[in-house]
């Protein structure tokens, strides 16, 4: 119990610069932490998804009717679905014009998947950006809030006639509190960046695996028709 007065004693007694620099490391660890927890349950539910559509897929089922049941969800869809529904309409589309060459089909094909892998690799990377931004900067924001309670404990050292450590001992206190919120701060945010860039370059390679499947299969039925 003590111990936890004596830190709260350091950070109410801390200068305002050092003290706004620990309300910016505390409010930068919150927003990570339900960053990293956002994160971590989206991508979890976009591999499930991606599971339990190939499933479907690779069933047999009639493509066109697993394309109108899932243009019936757009708002519900994500992934591969968003990729397959892009591929299948513009296949649709295309086939309904007349005179229009199957290779000529194709691309248009390949390019509507290509802008909906574009589009789903953003929304798999979001907050990725925040979270390495943090990591990279916090410790250097707590090394800042150090040096300044460091250079305060000095300034204050010169102005007393007999130095001692219990003098400049408060302010090195505060300071190094500092780094630790920074330390506390970056650590989570850096490993949860290294744990979910994997997790998403996993599942990039899925849908652009499945996209070159997809555009295989799309490309038999243009040319038997």
């Amino acid at each position: 119990m003590n111990e936890t007065l004596s830190i709260t004693d350091l950070v109410l007694n801390a200068s305002i610069i050092v003290q706004l620099v620990m309300a910016m490391l505390a409010i930068a660890s919150l927003v990570s932490w339900v960053m990293i927890f956002q994160r971590g349950f989206a991508l979890a539910f976009v591999r499930r998804q991606a599971t339990e559509f190939e499933n479907k897929f690779w069933s047999g089922e009639d493509l066109g009717k697993l394309y109108v049941a899932l243009a019936n969800e757009e708002a519900e869809r994500t992934g591969l679905e968003n990729i397959f529904c892009s591929g299948f309409k513009e296949f649709s589309r295309s086939n309904q014009q007349e005179n229009l060459d199957p290779d000529r089909v194709m691309q248009n094909v390949q390019r509507a998947m290509r802008v909906a892998l574009s589009r789903e690799e953003e929304r798999l990377e979001t907050h990725l950006t925040f979270l390495a931004t943090v990591g990279s900067t916090s410790p250097y924001i707590g090394l800042f809030g150090t040096v300044w309670g460091i250079m305060n404990s000095f300034r204050g050292l010169a102005m007393v006639n007999q130095a001692s450590l219990s003098v400049v001992a408060p302010g090195i206190s505060e300071a190094l509190a500092a780094t630790a919120m920074g330390l506390f701060a970056a650590i989570p945010a850096v490993i949860a960046y290294n744990r979910y860039s994997a997790r998403v370059e996993v599942l990039l390679n899925r849908f652009e695996a499945f996209t070159d499947e997809f555009s295989s299969i799309l490309y038999r039925t243009s040319h038997k028709q």
